[in-house]
This record gives structure tokens, C-alpha cells and sequence, in this order.
């Protein structure tokens, strides 16, 4: 795939990650220099090392499925690829999820220590890049806030000082303008009725659903290595997953197999429009 051709399936894929416009992301995705799926990916392409996925984003003293689904789908994709992808989350999370990944738990409502918290990981860690999926960024006014506008501080693990401490190169992912990574727009933000994040990355993914924007990152990482990383793993069978350890929808603030109030379906019927974009049957 030449330079050309890659750029435009960026495009594509881009605009078909915000089609929905359900937060207003389509309205933000003209502020943002298109190819942003692939430039993502291009961090992580042939990638060694540590890569630290953050995310988690807190609903009624849990966690909601959108982040963590694509968080799972990505550290196991970056496994086959060869990389050491750590989850770096808050409780209940990061007690929930170590049985099973390589995890790094974070202090819950306490962002007075997250900067040494972080500054102690990065140190440890020594990240070749750093991914933050659906998690809660700070306001201006230095509290996080759900799309409700409720302060949820603290439920909040801080992953805001692993973006601006990091040496290494740092993507968001966001569906909602609340999030990590949304610092990069903030002067865009006032007409969603939220209360924006102004934690800034080095390159910005928006989607309708965050977990949506792991897949078009995948796209490439797949086209690359000749290794069909979007047919690895089944939304719903991670959803399944996550649901046992007892998240729930974001928006329904129900334990059901939903992301964003959407059925798994959708994002299964997104995978295989980017899965034939890409030349898989």
C-alpha cells in the first residue's frame, strides 16, 4: 500500500468512525489534521518494549465498558506483534483484570500523588509509547466530569501526568470531549453540553464509541504485518468478559453487553466494513 493509499484509508476509516456523530466527534473531526488513524498506528508499528494502555473511566462505583473492550483487543494485538502492553487502571479494575494482564494499578480520587505516581511508573516502565482509551481527562478547573457534568474525582484514577510526563509518544483515544486527549480541541469543545478535558496527547483519535477507534489503528497494524489483528478477537466475547467482572454501560449504567447503549453488533458490523476496506474477506 503506497503513502497515497494509506492516507486515504485513513480518511475513510475516519469518517467512519464519527458517522454516527453521537457526542458531536464528526463536528470536532474537521479541527484535527486527517491520516490521524495513521499516524497512530505508525507509532506503534514494529513496536518493542513497554507500551502502557490506560483506561477506565468510572460509572456507579465500577467501570464502564467502553475503553476497557478496546484496551483488551489492542494489549492482545500488540502481544502477537511482539510488544510488552501493560494496563495501567484504577480499582476495581486493576484487581480485577491481573489475573489475566499485565497491570498497573493507580491511586482512586487522589490526584494530589498521581504526578509521582506517574513519574515513578515512567521511570520503571521506560514506555516506547503510552495509549489512553476512554479515560476521564482534567477540566480547567482541575476536577474530572462525566458527560453529565457530575464531578467524579473521586472514583478518577489520574492518568493525565502519564501524557505530560511522558518521553515517549503518546496517543488518545475519545468519543465525548471529557476525555485524555481532548486538550488538543478544547477551543472547539464549548458547543457539546459537557465540560471539556484539557489533558493534551500527540495524537488524537475520535470516535462515536472510544473502543471504535482501537479498530481503525488496527487497520494498519494489520495491513503491515500481514496478520488479520481485527478477526483475533470478538467484541462480544470480550464484553462477555468484562461484564463477569462487573462493568456497565456508560450511558444505561446497566451490567449488559453494550457499549454506549449500543448492541455488540455495531461494532462487530463496523470491524467488517474496515476488515473489507483493508482487503479481508
Amino acid at each position: 500500500m503506497n503513502i497515497i493509499n494509506e492516507q486515504s484509508l485513513s480518511e475513510k476509516i475516519e469518517n467512519m468512525l464519527v458517522e454516527r456523530n453521537l457526542r458531536g466527534m464528526k463536528d470536532i473531526q474537521p479541527q484535527l489534521k486527517s491520516g490521524y488513524c495513521l499516524r497512530a498506528a505508525r507509532v506503534l508499528q514494529n513496536i518493542q518494549g513497554t507500551v502502557l494502555i490506560g483506561t477506565g473511566f468510572p460509572v456507579v462505583n465500577t467501570f464502564e465498558t467502553d475503553g476497557p473492550v478496546g484496551a483488551l483487543v489492542l494489549y492482545r494485538a500488540l502481544e502477537i506483534l511482539g510488544a510488552t502492553p501493560v494496563l495501567v487502571c484504577g480499582t476495581p479494575m486493576a484487581n480485577v483484570f491481573k489475573h489475566d494482564y499485565r497491570t498497573y494499578g493507580i491511586s482512586i480520587g487522589k490526584k494530589d500523588i498521581g504526578l509521582a505516581e506517574a513519574k515513578r511508573a515512567l521511570s520503571n516502565f521506560k514506555p516506547r509509547a503510552i495509549i489512553s482509551i476512554e479515560c476521564p481527562g482534567l477540566a480547567e478547573n482541575g476536577h474530572y466530569h462525566n458527560m453529565r457534568g457530575e464531578d467524579i474525582s473521586a472514583q478518577s484514577a489520574c492518568f493525565d501526568f502519564f501524557m505530560d510526563e511522558a518521553n515517549c509518544p503518546t496517543i488518545a483515544i475519545g468519543d465525548g470531549g471529557n476525555e485524555i486527549g481532548m486538550g488538543n480541541v478544547t477551543d472547539f469543545l464549548s458547543p457539546l453540553d459537557i465540560i471539556p478535558a484539557v489533558t493534551k496527547c500527540d495524537e488524537l483519535v475520535v470516535s462515536d464509541v472510544s473502543n471504535w477507534g482501537v479498530y481503525g489503528i488496527l487497520a494498519f497494524l494489520s495491513t503491515w504485518s500481514k496478520h488479520d489483528l481485527l478477526n483475533e478477537f470478538c467484541p462480544e466475547q470480550v464484553l462477555k468478559y468484562i461484564s463477569k467482572l462487573g462493568s456497565v454501560d456508560g450511558i444505561t449504567r446497566k451490567n449488559e453487553l453494550t457499549e454506549d447503549s449500543l448492541p455488540a453488533s455495531e461494532g462487530i458490523a463496523l470491524i467488517s466494513r474496515i476488515r473489507s476496506l483493508i482487503g479481508y474477506p
